[in-house]
């Protein structure tokens, strides 16, 4: 699948100067139907209820499958009970995966209960986990496994914890849960080893395989990478400019600037990527995009 309208493409294409969404979301949908396949269309849905409906509306005209709703601009003492009818309303206009975003980067904390009301609603067919928090991380998966929703899909966006993630059972009351698959800012870069991995760590599940040294190993160098990237160091800041700057090397991009001139590289990130590239060279895909990126660019 392809997300777009997210963190990664930038909120700032929403902004009434720049005025980018509805192209933006047009060119991807574009390039899904240009490739045929079964490609799932997610496009991000932002803001309060009245600007939500506007942009679901949008994604269902435009042909997307789903939206991924951040609850990032409702307001700080908005009860669960308004909460929940905001995603309630969206989710009549278009199918909705859940956000739990970290509060570091504009989320906010959305208690157990939130979730269970949440994993009620009709139209919810997933959830994206992403507070980068394991008590949080538990809080859905129970409300998920309480509630009975077998058929609402889970996926990380823990970019600190892809790969184990991936491989936990959770287990709860006598059921048994899994993460799928990966919603993740991450792998908008190095995405051919990020197909690999998510191949690699689907077979361990399915074929039951103890769990050796290897895949905890590539865990902690993932996210080793990840906090190169998203700039773990500055608070997340860079994490834009740092997901451009990889794209840069590889020649997809001519440079690694923002729709916000506040964003870019902080101090030290450039360092921090140069380290993670020599440490890990097995986790890039730079030969992959060499080897297509001129036929894909003139096409």
């Amino acid at each position: 699948g392809l997300a777009i309208g997210v963190h990664t493409t930038q909120f700032a294409i929403r902004d009434s100067k720049v005025g980018l969404l509805e192209t933006v979301l047009q060119l991807g949908m574009e390039e899904l139907h240009s490739h045929g396949g079964t490609a799932l269309g997610i496009a991000g849905i932002c803001g309060d209820t009245p600007q939500a409906v506007t942009e679901a509306t949008l994604a269902r005209t435009l042909g997307y499958d789903t939206g991924l709703l951040s609850l990032a601009a409702m307001q700080t003492d908005a009860s669960i009970d308004a909460l929940i009818e905001h995603c309630r309303v969206v989710a009549e206009i278009i199918p909705v995966i859940g956000f739990y975003l970290q509060p570091a980067v504009g989320g906010r904390v959305l208690p157990i209960d939130f979730w269970r009301a949440f994993a009620q609603i009709e139209h919810v067919v997933a959830i994206k986990i992403a507070p980068f928090n394991r008590y949080q991380t538990l809080d859905v998966i129970r409300a998920v496994c309480e509630v009975g929703r077998n058929d609402l899909a889970l996926y990380t966006g823990n970019d600190d914890n892809i790969v184990l993630d991936l491989l936990t059972p959770f287990r709860f009351d006598g059921n048994e849960r899994r993460i799928v698959g990966g919603l993740l800012g991450h792998w908008a870069v190095w995405t051919r080893q990020a197909v690999r991995l998510s191949i690699y760590l689907q077979a361990i599940v399915s074929e039951n395989v103890p769990i050796g040294a290897d895949p905890l190993a590539l865990s902690a160098a993932v996210t080793d990478c990840n906090a190169a990237f998203f700039d773990a160091a500055n608070g997340f800041a860079g994490c834009i400019a740092g997901l451009h700057e990889v794209l840069r090397r590889q020649g997809l991009l001519e440079g690694i600037w923002c729709l916000d001139s506040n964003e870019g590289l902080s101090p030290g990130q450039l360092e921090e990527i140069d380290r993670v590239y020599q440490a890990y060279p097995d986790l890039n895909d730079d030969l992959f995009i060499a080897e297509n990126r001129d036929r894909w660019l003139s096409g």
